[in-house]
C-alpha cells in the first residue's frame, strides 16, 4: 500500500532541477587527535559548494539521514543574530538557485539561516519521497542544534510550497519551537489536485491534519492570483494555526513571485522582530506544551486558538481576533467570513500594504526585491501534473 503512496507522490510532487545548479567538493579535514573525534564526525562532513560565489559566512555539509540518504545543507552566518531560520524550499528549486536568497534573507532578517536540498535534490543522494523529506529536516535540525548550537525555542521553520509539508510535520513534534513560516503552503498534495473533503490514506503532506498541533506562533503568505496551490490553501491553514499571526495575502502574486513584492520582506521583518520579543515557552517539563504565562506580553500580530478549528489544550493566549482581510479569488465558505473593513492594529492609521498592492508585482524600490529580480530568483510550481509521455 506505501508503494502507491510513493508512486502517486513522485508522479506529481517532484520535479528536481536536472541537471543540479551546483557542485559539491568535498574539503580535506584536519587530522583528528584521536579516533573518537574522527568517527564523530561520519555523517556530518563540511563540503564546499561549486557554482555559486563564496561566502566567508556560508559553510555547507553532507549530513547523514536515518534512512540512509546523504544530504547537502548550507549554514548562512550572520553576526549576532539570535534567532535561526530553518528552511525547506520549494519544487523544482535546489540550493544553488536558493544561495543568492538565502544570503539575503540572512541579512535583511538579522538570522542565522539554514537552507538544505531534499533527498534526489542538488547534489544529495537517495530519491524523492515524502518520508525522506521528512528524514531530510529531521537530520537538518538535528545538525543545528548538536554543531551550531542552536536551541529550540530559537528556531524558526520556513517552509515553502511543498516545503510546508516537511516545516509542519516537524513543528507539529517540537512543543518549543519559536515560530513557523509556511509560504504558498498546500493543506495536503491530493488536495491541490482535487477538492476532496476528506483526508485518503495515499494523499501526501496533510498539513491540514498537523497544522492544528503546531503551538507556536504561524505566519502564512500567500498570493491571490497562485494558479498551482490555490490561496484558499493558505487561507484554510490559518484558520486551522492554534496561534495565529497576522497573514500576508500578496495581491496579484502568484506561486513564483512573492519575494519580488517589497511588502514581502517588510511583513517578515515585521514578523521576526516580533518573535524576538516573544519569551521563550517555559521549560517546565519534556512534555511542556509550550504554555506561555497568561500575564506575559505577546507580539502584535498573534491570535489565539479559535473553537471551531480546533479543541486541543490551549497553549499560547489569544491575543487578539484581527481577521484577514485579503484572498478573496476563490473564497471557501468556511474561512471567508471576515469583516473587510477592519484595518491591522498593528498600523491603524493605515491600510494594509498587502490591500492596496496592484494585481501586478511593482517595479522593485527595495535593494532586496532588486536583488531577487536580478538573479532571476524562480522557485518553480509544485504538483503541477506533467504532460503524458512515453518517457
Amino acid at each position: 500500500m506505501g508503494g502507491v503512496t510513493s508512486t502517486v507522490a513522485a508522479r506529481f510532487a517532484f520535479f528536481p532541477p536536472t541537471p543540479p545548479s551546483y557542485g559539491a567538493e568535498p574539503l580535506p579535514l584536519p587530522a583528528a587527535p584521536d579516533a573518537g573525534e574522527a568517527k564523530g564526525k561520519e555523517g556530518n562532513v563540511v563540503v564546499e559548494l561549486t557554482g555559486v560565489p563564496r561566502r566567508g559566512n556560508v559553510e555547507a555539509r553532507r549530513l547523514r539521514t536515518k534512512r540512509g540518504t546523504d544530504v547537502v545543507a548550507m549554514y548562512v552566518r550572520q553576526t549576532g543574530a539570535k534567532l535561526t531560520l530553518l528552511y525547506s524550499h520549494g519544487n523544482a528549486a535546489d540550493l544553488g538557485q536558493m544561495y543568492e536568497l538565502f544570503v539575503e534573507l540572512s541579512a535583511h532578517l538579522n538570522v542565522n539561516l539554514m537552507g538544505y536540498d531534499y533527498s534526489g535534490y542538488g547534489q544529495s543522494s537517495g530519491k524523492p519521497s515524502e518520508q525522506n523529506t521528512y528524514a531530510d529536516i529531521e537530520a537538518v535540525y538535528r545538525c543545528l542544534i548538536e554543531t551550531y548550537a542552536a536551541a529550540e525555542e530559537n528556531i524558526i521553520l520556513y517552509g515553502q510550497s511543498v516545503g510546508s509539508g516537511p516545516t509542519l510535520d516537524l513543528a507539529s513534534r517540537l512543543p518549543r519551537l519559536r515560530a513557523v513560516v509556511v509560504h504558498s503552503p498546500i493543506l495536503s498534495g491530493l488536495r491541490v489536485m482535487y477538492p476532496v473533503k476528506h483526508t485518503y490514506w495515499f494523499d501526501i503532506y496533510k498539513n491540514i491534519d498537523k497544522i492544528p498541533l503546531v503551538k507556536c506562533p504561524v505566519l502564512v503568505i500567500h498570493g491571490t492570483a497562485d494558479e498551482v496551490v490555490d490561496c484558499s490553501h493558505g487561507r484554510a491553514l490559518w484558520e486551522l494555526a492554534k496561534v495565529k499571526y497576522e497573514p500576508l495575502w500578496v495581491k496579484g502574486g502568484n506561486h513564483c513571485n512573492l519575494e519580488l513584492y517589497p511588502e514581502y520582506i517588510k511583513h517578515l521583518k515585521k514578523f521576526v522582530g516580533a518573535i524576538e520579543k516573544l519569551p521563550p515557552p517555559d521549560d517546565e517539563s519534556p512534555e511542556s506544551s509550550g504554555a506561555s504565562d497568561p500575564t506575559q506580553t505577546e507580539p502584535e500580530g498573534t491570535e489565539g486558538p479559535r473553537k471551531s478549528t480546533d479543541h486541543r489544550e490551549n497553549t499560547r493566549p489569544s491575543i487578539d481576533h484581527r481577521k484577514s482581510t485579503d484572498c478573496r479569488d476563490k473564497p471557501r465558505g468556511s474561512t471567508d467570513r471576515r469583516d473587510k473593513r477592519r484595518k491591522s492594529v498593528d498600523n491603524p492609521d493605515r491600510p494594509r500594504a498587502s490591500v492596496d498592492q496592484p494585481d501586478r508585482p511593482r517595479k522593485s524600490v527595495d535593494r532586496f526585491g532588486g536583488m531577487m529580480k536580478a538573479v532571476r530568483l524562480r522557485n518553480i510550481d509544485c504538483f503541477k501534473v506533467p504532460a503524458a509521455s512515453g518517457s
